[in-house]
């Protein structure tokens, strides 16, 4: 993790609350640690309602049931549809204001807690949970992947499921990502191992490392976890969704 020494906001969350009360077009900026700059429509990532959603997530999100974990759930928009559908839904974030934005737009149960604390649930207390958009980053890294997995296997029922959504690194053609994924090789990362933050405005959030997997290496994150990855929708050599399932043997 790259250490420094700013002082950091939530300007993730910041950048959703002003969307929200505005209803402007905004744009997340997101800073990669070899400064390369990137940008987000707010309203297109967090903000969609199910119509405009991607034929792969309206396919995933189909087997979620029962009991929900909605893990970084930022401005709910997961949340919101799961409820519409009658299922009891826990939304949690890390970040303050996308905990307030959930809230505003009625989400039931929205709380702030990062997802290295699900350790904080009881055991059995969802059937399903959602790591949407391209949440199964949240991760963070293979080590951290498989000691959450463990709390997540434990805070689940016994026919669980986990519905995450990611990115496949190796799909792009774009240079500053293949050095960038040279530079995670030469350190003993995953290519697809991010180290980046967000900005808004004047402010700066926390760098935080985010994990992009192939299918390959998301089973292999997986084994041994009491998971395993039963399905995937979308073009896998892109973004796209796994149906994982609790291990039954």
């Amino acid at each position: 993790m790259v250490e420094k020494k700013e002082k950091t906001d939530d300007a993730y969350g910041q950048m959703l609350l002003a969307q929200h009360r505005s209803g402007d077009k905004l744009y997340e900026i997101i800073e990669r640690e070899d400064n390369y700059i990137d940008t987000g429509s707010a309203p297109g990532q967090y903000f969609s309602e199910y119509k405009s959603w991607r034929p792969a997530e309206k396919q995933a999100i189909k087997y979620a049931k029962g009991r929900v974990l909605d893990v970084g759930c930022g401005a709910g928009r997961h949340s919101l549809y799961l409820q519409e559908k009658g299922l009891e839904v826990t939304g949690i974030d890390n970040s303050p204001g996308a905990v307030k934005v959930c809230k505003a737009r009625r989400v039931k149960k929205a709380m702030l807690r990062p997802i290295e604390d699900v350790a904080k649930f009881k055991n059995a207390s969802f059937e399903t949970i959602v790591m949407m958009g391209n949440n199964f980053g949240l991760f963070g890294d293979p080590e951290r992947a498989k000691r959450i997995l463990k709390e997540f296997h434990r805070i689940t029922t016994h026919d669980a499921s986990i519905i995450a959504g990611t990115l496949n690194p190796y799909g792009t053609k774009i240079p500053e990502h293949l050095r960038y994924h040279k530079f995670n090789k030469a350190r003993g990362r995953l290519p697809g191992q991010l180290t980046f933050r967000a900005r808004f405005g004047s402010l700066i959030g926390p760098w935080f490392d985010y994990l992009c997997v192939s299918p390959d290496e998301m089973r292999s994150i997986l084994e041994g976890s009491g998971w395993h990855a039963e399905k995937f929708f979308g073009n896998t050599n892109d973004r796209y969704f796994a149906l994982i399932r609790k291990d039954t043997r």
